[in-house]
């Protein structure tokens, strides 16, 4: 995509979801393999211990041969949960291959809530976020939801970056030229497509 000017951020959020749901059930096969490609052997990859991840949702990229792979080297792995109260709070949970899920109030797919497994934010290593669209600027359009950009926000409060890495997954039809950012949204250290990476400067 190129010009998003004339667009509201409602209006792009269509027209890129749009976008990536158009891709037939062999061209998403195609995209997580060519993820899988981009990411397994990158050093930030490699190094990190304590990973955050998603499962797909309307068509979104599929991180998990990425989560299979992290497990199967002994990292930690962790998905995002929704608590029932504040309904705006979501937290990032242990998960380990062959736990249950269960389908949280979007229909996504979730570990069932155990406080004791959850780990705080800033003490993950790297967290890849699904997105709707993005920019090389490490700009971020997400669901409207708000839930990544709450978790994250204590980084805003930081004098110093430090953990974690924030990198959104996402197939290169969701890239667009340039993203107004509003004030509450959390920038991205990166991007990573099914054909490219994308480090904001």
């Amino acid at each position: 995509m190129t010009d998003t000017a004339p667009l509201t951020r409602p209006q792009l959020r269509r027209l890129l979801r749009d976008a990536r749901r158009a891709l037939s059930p062999a061209e998403q096969r195609q995209a997580a393999r060519g993820l899988y490609r981009q990411l397994a052997q990158h050093p930030l990859f490699r190094r990190a211990r304590h990973i955050a991840l998603y499962l797909p949702n309307d068509s979104e990229i599929d991180p998990r041969l990425l989560l299979r792979e992290a497990q199967r080297r002994g990292k930690r792995t962790y998905l995002p949960v929704l608590h029932a109260w504040p309904k705006t709070k979501m937290a990032f949970q242990r998960f380990e291959q062959g736990e249950k899920l269960r389908p949280n109030r979007f229909r996504i797919p979730e570990p069932s809530i155990r406080l004791a497994r959850q780990r705080p934010v800033w003490a993950l290593d790297l967290i890849l976020l699904p997105l709707v669209g993005f920019d090389e600027m490490g700009g971020r359009l997400g669901m409207g939801g708000g839930f990544y950009d709450r978790s994250l926000a204590y980084q805003g409060r930081r004098k110093a970056w430090k953990k974690p890495l924030l990198l959104g997954l996402a197939h290169e039809c969701q890239k667009v030229e340039r993203l107004a950012q509003a004030s509450w949204d959390v920038p991205l250290q990166g991007t990573v497509s099914d054909k490219s990476w994308y480090l904001a400067h």
